[in-house]
C-alpha cells in the first residue's frame, strides 16, 4: 500500500545510523530539569488541578467505556523476555465451600483466587524507569542508580498512583487515514509510520474537539487491535505494526500532552525506521521527555461513539496500580463522555 509521506521527518531520520539519530533528537528534545532536579513526574506535572476540572465538565452523558483489553491466558503475549499472559488460579471454589472443606461456621463460604503475570502482559503503562538512553534514566539520573534488583528506587510507578485523571483525546488516525489507504475497515496497516502530519491532519477531520491542550491524554487509535479481534493474535507482540513515527519526537515534546497510549504492543511503528534499531522512540519518550506511554489499549467501543456523535474528549482516569518500585502496571482506563 502506498504511504503517506511527510518530508520535514524525513530530516530527523537517519537511516543508516541510529545512534546519531537518538543523540540529535535528544539534544534537541529533552525535559531534565524542567521541573527540579528531584522530579519523579516528569510530563504527568502537566495534569494540575485546574486540568482535571476542566475534564470533569466534559461529562454529559455519564457513558463510561472501558479502554482495557482481556486480562486472561488468551491473551497477546509469546514468551518474549520473559513476558507471559496471566495465569488466573482459584485458591477456593464454591466446589470446596459445598463439601464443608474451608472450616467456617454455621454454612458460611467463600471463593478466592490469584493471578501470576508479567506487569505488561496486557493494557499497561510504561513507568518512567522502564527505559533508558545511554545508561541514563529520566531527569538525567544513571540508570543503576534508578533501578535495581529491588525494583525502581525513584520514579517506582506508584508515584503515579493519584495523578492521572485528566482530559483524554481519541485520535482516530485508522479511521482518518484508512480509507486513503486502500482500508474500509478503517485501519492502518502493519509498518505505518504515523507522522506529526497525519496527526495533525486527523484533529482537523475529527474537528475541535480533538485539539490537543496541556496536560492531555492522547489515545492513539491505528485498527490494529480491531484486526486482531477478526483475525486473531498473529504476531501482535513484538511483531510488524503501525505506530508513531520516531519523526514525532517534536511533536510529542511541544504538544506538553501527559501521556500517549495506542491500540498496538510497541507504540511505535514497527519495523522501526533505522537499518537496525529497537524502539528508539521509547529511548527518546520516557528518559529524555519523561512521558508516560500507554500500551495495548482497546479504544474500540468508545471509538465507534466518537465517531457517531463527533465529540472526541471526555474525561479519563488512568491510575496505574501502586506497585512499589515497579517500572510498569495494567491499567483499566475508564473514558467518561
Amino acid at each position: 500500500m502506498t504511504q503517506l509521506s511527510d518530508q520535514a521527518g524525513e530530516v530527523a531520520i537517519q537511516r543508516g545510523n541510529t545512534l546519531a539519530s537518538v543523540e540529535a533528537m535528544a539534544a534537541a528534545h529533552n525535559n531534565w530539569g524542567r521541573w527540579g532536579p528531584d522530579d519523579v513526574l516528569g510530563t504527568l506535572n502537566f495534569i494540575d488541578e485546574a486540568k482535571r476540572v476542566e475534564a470533569a465538565q466534559l461529562v454529559r452523558s455519564g457513558q463510561t467505556f472501558s479502554l482495557s483489553q482481556p486480562f486472561n491466558t488468551d491473551g497477546p503475549q509469546k514468551g518474549w523476555r520473559r513476558r507471559t499472559n496471566p495465569v488466573h488460579t482459584m485458591t477456593d471454589t464454591g466446589t470446596d465451600a459445598e463439601f464443608g472443606d474451608q472450616g467456617f461456621p454455621h454454612g458460611i463460604g467463600g471463593a478466592d483466587d490469584f493471578i501470576a503475570m508479567p506487569l505488561q502482559c496486557s493494557t499497561q503503562w510504561d513507568g518512567l524507569g522502564h527505559i533508558f538512553d545511554r545508561g541514563n534514566a529520566w531527569n538525567g539520573r544513571r540508570a543503576g542508580q534508578v533501578v535495581t534488583s529491588d525494583g525502581d528506587q525513584i520514579t517506582g510507578i506508584q508515584t503515579a498512583a493519584a495523578r492521572i485523571v485528566t482530559r483524554g483525546v481519541l485520535l482516530d488516525v485508522g479511521r482518518a487515514l484508512g480509507p486513503e489507504l486502500g482500508s474500509d475497515e478503517g485501519e492502518l496497516p502493519d509498518g505505518f509510520a504515523i507522522t506529526a502530519k497525519h496527526i495533525e491532519a486527523t484533529i482537523k477531520k475529527q474537528g475541535a474537539s480533538s485539539d490537543i491542550r496541556r496536560g492531555d491524554v492522547v489515545v492513539l487509535r491505528t485498527g490494529q487491535y480491531a484486526r486482531t479481534l477478526r483475525q486473531g493474535w498473529g504476531d501482535y507482540a513484538g511483531g510488524s505494526a503501525p505506530g508513531l513515527s520516531f519523526s514525532t519526537a517534536p511533536w510529542l515534546h511541544m504538544s506538553e500532552i501527559a501521556g500517549i497510549a495506542t491500540d498496538t504492543w510497541g507504540f511505535e511503528v514497527r519495523p522501526n525506521e533505522f537499518d537496525v534499531a529497537f524502539q528508539p522512540l521509547h529511548q527518546i519518550a520516557i528518559p529524555n521527555l519523561g512521558l508516560y506511554l500507554g500500551e495495548m489499549w482497546n479504544p474500540e467501543e468508545l471509538a465507534a461513539s466518537c465517531a457517531t456523535d463527533g465529540q472526541y474528549d471526555f474525561l479519563l482516569t488512568a491510575a496505574p496500580l501502586p506497585i512499589t518500585g515497579a517500572v510498569g502496571s495494567p491499567v483499566n482506563p475508564i473514558a467518561v463522555k
